[in-house]
C-alpha cells in the first residue's frame, strides 16, 4: 500500500466524539514508551505526524489520522504507566476500554510490544482481555534493530510460547524497526487486505 496522504483530524477523550463517516479504523496501543509514535511516523512516512516524546505516558487522548482519505490510523493512550497515579490510570483504562469495545469502526487493534524485554504480565493480561472480548488484534514487536537477530528471535519465541499456554492459535505477528523501516510493508499490506474484505 502506498501512503499518499496522512493528516491529523481530531483528538478527544470520548469514543462517541470520534469521526462519524464510517471509515475503517486501525488502532495502535502499547505500554508507555514502546515506540508507538515513532512507528506511526514510520508507517505514514511523516516525520512529525505523531508527537514522539521521551516522557512516557504523553498520549492521553484518542488521536485520529486520516490516511489516503480512506481509513483512519488511531493512536491510543499507552496503558500501565505507573507514575500517573491510580485515578489517572483508571481514567485512561476506561477511555481505552470504551473505545475498543464501543467503537464499531475499529477493524483491527495493533498491540505494540518492546522486543527487548521478556514477556510482561501487563501485556499478557491485556491480550487475554482482548481475546475474552473477541477483539481482532495483531502483535507488533517494536525496536527490532536494538537487538541481535538471535536474541530477537529468542524473545519473540518466548512470547509465543507464553501465549500458546492459553491460546489455541496466535494472532498475526509483525516485527518492526522504526529506525530502519522494517515491517512497514507487512503492516500496511495487512491493513490493505482487511480493507478489501470490509
Amino acid at each position: 500500500m502506498l501512503i499518499k496522504s496522512a493528516e491529523f483530524i481530531i483528538s478527544n477523550t470520548d469514543f462517541r466524539k470520534c469521526p462519524q463517516d464510517g471509515k475503517p479504523e486501525y488502532a495502535f496501543i502499547g505500554r508507555s514508551n514502546v515506540g508507538k509514535s515513532s512507528l506511526i511516523n514510520m508507517l505514514t512516512n511523516r516525520k512529525g505526524l505523531a508527537m514522539t516524546s521521551s516522557t512516557p505516558g504523553k498520549t492521553l487522548l484518542i488521536n485520529h489520522f486520516l490516511i489516503n482519505d480512506a481509513w483512519y490510523l488511531v493512536d491510543l493512550p499507552g496503558y500501565g504507566y505507573a507514575r500517573r497515579g491510580k485515578e489517572g490510570r483508571e481514567k485512561i483504562r476506561a477511555l481505552i476500554e470504551d473505545y475498543i469495545l464501543g467503537r464499531e469502526e475499529m477493524s483491527n487493534l495493533f498491540v505494540l510490544i518492546d522486543s527487548r524485554h521478556e514477556p510482561q504480565q501487563i501485556d499478557l493480561e491485556f491480550m487475554e482481555w482482548l481475546g475474552e472480548n473477541g477483539v481482532p488484534f495483531g502483535i507488533v514487536f517494536t525496536k527490532a534493530d536494538k537487538l541481535g537477530s538471535g536474541r530477537l528471535q529468542l524473545n519473540i519465541s518466548s512470547y509465543k510460547d507464553k501465549l500458546l499456554e492459553s491460546w489455541e492459535e496466535l494472532p498475526p505477528i509483525f516485527v518492526t524497526s522504526s529506525e530502519k523501516g522494517e515491517g512497514r510493508e507487512e503492516l500496511l499490506d495487512y491493513i490493505e487486505k482487511i480493507n478489501k474484505m470490509l
